[in-house]
């Protein structure tokens, strides 16, 4: 077994890493390939925002001529100096079962760290802050929400046996559409409204949507500086971020939360049709987008990824607003029978105990590892 550095100028370096967890989970059932496109822009530092303000390493194990491993290692400067840190970050980890592949592979990662004086190293961690993250620990028995990692169970181990240990859990928990609505929230809806002058809009097009990103964005960079591992999207980011949206997005069910002129808050909701990418493979063309248009028709499933209230509204009950016009939404929406709450951070106590009140239920656990390099 030798380790390989790709070299992104060539196509065949780059084909074998994108094509090798397809090999991998071939036999899986669950696994959810990623956008072939998106993973290629992803090792293209002509396409990417990420390469604005970082660099990155791509490595293959490989027995002879057969790929049993890969990993991505990152320097995201500007992440490090908001933070002030010096810290990389590992992605895009793959290998068969042994130790021996992993190791190398990690090897591979931290040697490169180490020599532009990185001191830690966190992962699985993406190229921007919208990517999913995290190895899958719990829930291995369900398909991923969209832009989530899937991993076979023993990842976990493999990782470990690298030195890394536990930085940061995300939950994600089920909640069944099909149960009444608690009427408490709709009365709490109604007198927030009166009140605090906040009002929630959904938008009527895909158009208008994506002319709304980039104040969307600025709203998620105010609401979430506190949020662990967070760092400001950039403008290039923004619009990276609005194509996958679009691409996904019903428009009617993302909710925006307005004060005035201002938005004061979000709730990114999208219909779940992981099942059309799977048949896809990952792929809009040749038919992609029809498994895709159908889906949107047929799928009972939504992910709800992603939303925040600016800190001054917080006091005024915009939570409660924004629980209340999504279960109105789905008043119109009678085919969605369940929905993912996805990836909420373990220490987001307010998040947790408002999903208690919810009665939704945890079922899928990803972990952040960490790691010394010094």
């Amino acid at each position: 077994m030798h380790i390989h550095r790709l070299d992104l100028d060539r196509r065949r370096d780059v084909r074998r890493y994108v094509r090798f967890p397809f090999q991998l989970y071939r036999q899986s059932s669950y696994w959810v390939p990623p956008f072939v496109g998106e993973i290629r822009a992803q090792l293209n530092p002509e396409a990417h925002p990420f390469y604005h303000h970082g660099e990155a390493a791509f490595f293959l194990a490989l027995e002879g001529n057969e790929t049993v491993g890969r990993i991505a290692v990152l320097d995201n400067v500007r992440y490090n100096r908001y933070n002030q840190t010096r810290m990389a970050f590992f992605y895009h980890f793959d290998a068969v079962d042994d130790t021996a592949v992993s190791r190398t592979l990690f090897d591979a990662a931290f040697d490169w760290a180490r020599k532009r004086d990185l001191e830690l190293i966190w992962g699985p961690k993406g190229f921007m802050t919208a990517d999913g993250q995290g190895t899958l620990i719990e829930g291995f028995e369900h398909r991923p929400a969209i832009g989530i990692p899937y991993n076979y169970p023993y990842y976990g181990d493999l990782i470990e046996d690298a030195g890394f240990e536990k930085q940061l859990d995300f939950i994600s928990a089920y909640l069944d559409l099909r149960r009444p609505v608690n009427e408490r929230f709709l009365r709490v809806a109604e007198a927030v409204k009166r009140r605090s002058g906040l009002r929630a809009v959904h938008f009527r097009s895909k158009s208008e949507l994506r002319s709304a990103i980039h104040r969307v964005a600025a709203v998620y960079n105010e609401a979430f500086v506190e949020v662990q591992g967070y760092v400001p999207m950039t403008d290039a980011e923004a619009e990276a971020v609005a194509d996958r949206i679009v691409a996904i997005a019903d428009p009617e069910l993302i909710t925006v939360l307005m004060k005035g002129d201002d938005i004061a808050g979000f709730a990114l909701v999208y219909p779940d049709v992981s099942a059309a990418i799977q048949r896809s493979g990952g792929r809009m063309w040749p038919l992609g987008w029809l498994y895709l248009k159908r889906e949107f028709e047929r799928t009972t499933w939504l992910n709800i990824n992603g939303g925040g209230i600016l800190e001054r509204y917080r006091g005024l009950g915009g939570d409660a607003l924004l629980y209340a016009e999504f279960f109105r939404t789905l008043q119109s929406h009678p085919q969605y029978e369940h929905a993912e709450l996805v990836q909420i951070q373990e220490t987001n106590f307010r998040m947790v105990q408002e999903l208690k009140a919810l009665e939704v239920v945890p079922y899928k656990t990803h972990r952040l590892y960490k790691r010394s390099l010094t």
